[in-house]
């Protein structure tokens, strides 16, 4: 099973986090924190951190990336997609988001996340995380990501 990344920055005296438009493969069109593979000898955490900096140029130290929570997905008619991803937050930065060939950064006020325009299972897990919650969560999707099937979040 593919090993994969989520980083959400949060800037809590602005209330604000920041989400990045996918722009191109996997998840293109939809709204996300930014993350990615892990790297063969990289901790998830290692990854979300370059990952970060590799999609929108923001700098955290691997010490403020903050683990959240764990998210198994699953898709119909489709085990090479099976992923489980590590979900991290960080309130302490270096840089300014800057767009990249892969993602368009965008800070939103967090009373206004765009889960319409996010994966179907964000609206279920990341209020939880917002709320300094960590979850443990699965997600058997449609085929093509329309849709879940089956799903179970819970809080750790």
């Amino acid at each position: 099973m593919k090993q994969e990344t989520l980083i959400f920055i949060i800037d809590k005296a602005n209330s604000k986090i920041l989400l990045a438009m996918k722009k191109v493969r996997f998840g293109a069109g939809k709204y996300n924190g930014m993350g990615g593979g892990v790297d063969e000898g990289e901790t998830p955490r290692q990854g979300a951190v370059r990952e970060l900096l590799e999609e929108v140029g923001v700098v955290v130290q691997e010490a403020d990336a903050r683990p959240v929570g764990t998210i198994h997905f699953s898709f119909e008619g489709k085990p090479d997609w099976s992923r489980t991803m590590h979900v991290f937050v960080a309130e302490a930065w270096a840089g300014e988001p800057v767009e990249s060939e892969e993602m368009a950064p965008e800070w939103f006020a967090l009373e206004e996340i765009p889960y319409d325009k996010m994966w179907i299972d964000d609206k279920y897990w990341l209020p939880l995380v917002l709320e300094g919650k960590s979850i443990d969560a699965e997600f058997h999707m449609a085929g093509d990501g329309s849709g879940i099937l089956r799903q179970r979040v819970g809080v750790v």
